[in-house]
């Protein structure tokens, strides 16, 4: 038995899933459309993988990355909605929020989804209650939407849909972290918005 011993060290060494991604070239996947593996929950409501997305039900509350946090990053996603009235929002650079989605809002930084013609002044693309849109280019509810998110050190820069919509330097020293956890908002009862294709290349 002894004589097999390291073998079986280096086989189960091998075996072992890697529960904490690391930063290097290659786009870390942090969804891999069937399961909500690395990935925790605060607050009400849920987001269910189903069908390889990512759907949100009920709210308010937070699906975020508890695998790691993050620092510098180039965060890329798609989106859509069925209705305009439907809201949610990315969140970063927040504290483990534990059971509180409200962390998320008070400590981190909410790139927003929500094109409601009658709803929150704050459109899609906005850096929620710091800094609106430079333009709108979102798609018609149905349609895929594609987020590229980059943020280094205090710079926060927005495209969507190949369209630089914001683009932040924040000076805010109660969002003054250089690294954190990635979110994405389950809003209402009445807003479903579905995620696919989430990764992202990090450098810390």
């Amino acid at each position: 038995m002894r004589r097999w011993l390291p073998l079986l060290l280096l086989l189960a060494a091998c075996s072992s899933p890697t529960t904490t991604p690391a930063c290097d070239d290659d786009p870390i996947e942090l969804f891999d459309g069937d399961s909500l593996s690395g990935w925790s929950h605060a607050g009400p409501g849920g987001v269910d993988a189903e069908d390889g997305v990512l759907r949100t039900r009920g709210g308010m509350g937070l699906l975020w990355y508890s695998a790691r946090s993050f620092g510098d990053l180039d965060l890329r996603l798609d989106w859509r909605v069925t209705r305009e009235t439907d809201n949610s929002g990315i969140f970063l650079r927040f504290p483990d929020p534990g059971d509180d989605p409200g962390v998320a809002v008070t400590n981190g930084y909410e790139i927003q989804i929500n094109d409601n013609p009658q709803g929150d002044p704050q459109k899609t693309g906005a850096i929620y209650n710091v800094q609106p849109p430079t333009e709108s280019a979102s798609r018609p509810p149905g349609e895929w939407n594609t987020y590229r998110i980059t943020v280094t050190d205090q710079r926060f820069q927005v495209w969507l849909n190949d369209t630089l919509v914001n683009d932040l330097t924040s000076s805010d020293p109660q969002r003054s972290a250089t690294d954190g956890y990635i979110g994405l908002q389950n809003h209402d009862p009445d807003s479903v918005v579905e995620f696919r294709t989430i990764s992202l290349t990090c450098s810390n």
